[in-house]
């Protein structure tokens, strides 16, 4: 019974949330849940305007002091990007997508001793994924993504790492 439980409370999420209809020039807002595959949950915020039934125009800003770092020694990293996203399948409630990222990384950590070592760079990254949006004024994606950009500490800040994964959960707040 507890195996099939969870099933049967997903199965009728699903059935009471149908698929919404695409919509053209809106704003989605909400929270990225992000984490770097072998380092940091970075947590933040997101938002995103859709230009057309397919391309979406977005900014998020992610931070491990929401995240890994919330009350720890751990290294406070912030990552600040823009992107573009195509959306396949637009019609229809499921649909994948693929996004590419440019923006900014800095890292603080937190001793002078550490002054001489990089702690800024550029981001360039893709991430592809599935994006669900619910009849209600709710969309939740997730992704795997790329950092073209990575470092090891010496060339390139050590704390931005190459893979990894994301989910945000959004709330369209303007049909415009």
């Amino acid at each position: 019974m507890r195996k099939i439980l969870p099933l049967f409370i997903a199965a009728h999420i699903f059935a009471f949330c149908k698929p919404a209809e695409a919509q053209v020039h809106s704003f989605d807002v909400g929270m990225r849940f992000q984490k770097s595959i072998g380092l940091y949950y970075e947590n933040g915020i997101t938002g995103q305007y859709n230009l057309t039934r397919r391309w979406a125009l977005g900014v998020t800003y992610v931070t491990s002091r929401l995240g890994t770092a919330w009350g720890t020694n751990a290294i406070k990293q912030d990552n600040l990007f823009a992107s573009g996203t195509y959306k396949f399948r637009p019609a229809h409630a499921l649909q994948p997508f693929f996004r590419g990222n440019l923006g900014y990384f800095t890292a603080d950590y937190g001793s002078p001793i550490f002054d001489g070592l990089p702690h800024t760079s550029a981001i360039v990254s893709v991430d592809g994924g599935i994006s669900y949006q619910f009849k209600l004024p709710v969309k939740v994606n997730l992704s795997l993504g790329y950092n073209a950009i990575t470092g090891n500490g010496t060339s390139g800040a050590g704390t931005l790492y190459p893979v990894f994964y994301q989910l945000s959960v959004t709330y369209n707040i303007a049909k415009l």
